[in-house]
């Protein structure tokens, strides 16, 4: 995790329905990453933002129940090139988000390289949807499903291959809304499921203890995907679908340390940060707080 790491910033609000995620990049460069990385002596590339249609533009926004799907295809190949070009070079990629449907585009070009990765996936919700299952078509709640291989072969094949993860290579902490169908499909799938009752239960040393040990004798890389709704309301406003009774700032300060200590990850992305809807860009200023532990920030 102390190589150079590189920004790509992906201001996609496609993957759902609610507006203004398309700024989290740069509410979390307001919020000061790059000065805060680099106060930690690290080679900070800032590579800007991958393009993405407007949605105005967009003349078949809806593609069965999948809303936005050519769109949201076309951004994810452009990113998952992106991240492959990052990962040649050897730099550390750090994604900003956007919606969580970019994830199908940062597993694509990390994959690549990773042939079996693992990925701890910080969210509220499982986004483990397909067409099928999905309530409401938004693709942002679709990304682990795509990338196990279940949905729409224009995103399960964006990089040209398919499934990108393993179902026993990911470890999902926080969760705490499930959909009817993902809860079928993580039994189905055995995929390890931290909710809140477990966090409360354990305590967050022992759920990052237990789930770092599980990854790391398994992978060959370890991707961190974090939600900022993952955490609660009350830490992070700025988020689309705000979920009570989350994973506190503390508890989310202490897993990032924990993840820089196993020096274990070797990709990361910040997700669904929508300064509309926060108060006095909180969350992105969160987000920064929270990749400083990540990238090795002590107190003392």
């Amino acid at each position: 995790m102390k190589k150079a790491i590189s920004i790509i910033g992906v201001p996609m609000d496609l993957g759902q329905t609610r507006r203004g995620v398309d700024m989290g990049p740069s509410a979390i460069r307001y919020a000061g990453v790059v000065e805060r990385l680099e106060q930690l002596k690290l080679t900070i590339e800032d590579l800007g933002d991958i393009e993405i249609e407007s949605r105005e533009r967009i003349t078949s926004p809806n593609d069965g129940n999948l809303k936005n799907l050519s769109a949201v295809a076309k951004a994810s190949e452009s990113l998952a090139a992106k991240v492959d070009e990052v990962l040649s070079k050897g730099n550390f990629p750090l994604v900003f988000g956007g919606d969580h449907s970019i994830a199908i585009g940062t597993l694509a070009g990390l994959t690549k390289h990773y042939p079996n990765m693992g990925v701890i996936w910080y969210d509220a919700h499982g986004d483990l949807n397909t067409g099928e299952t999905s309530p409401s078509g938004n693709i942002h709640g679709m990304p682990l499903a795509v990338s196990l291989g279940l949905g729409d072969p224009a995103l399960t094949n964006i990089g040209g291959f398919g499934p990108k993860l393993k179902p026993e290579n990911i470890v999902i902490i926080g969760a705490r809304s499930l959909d009817d169908g993902e809860k079928v499909l993580i039994k189905e799938k055995g995929i390890k499921v931290f909710t809140m009752h477990e966090i409360d239960k354990m305590g967050m040393t022992a759920v990052m203890e237990e789930a770092i040990g599980y990854l790391k004798e398994r992978t060959d890389g370890v991707h961190l995907s974090l939600d900022l709704d993952g955490l609660d309301p009350h830490d992070a406003p700025g988020v689309g679908t705000p979920v009570l009774g989350g994973i506190s700032y503390r508890e989310s300060h202490l897993a990032m340390e924990m993840l820089e200590e196993a020096n274990i990850l070797t990709s990361a992305e910040f997700v669904e940060v929508n300064p509309i809807l926060d108060e006095r860009n909180k969350t992105a200023t969160v987000a920064v707080a929270l990749m400083g532990s990540l990238f090795g920030e002590k107190l003392l």
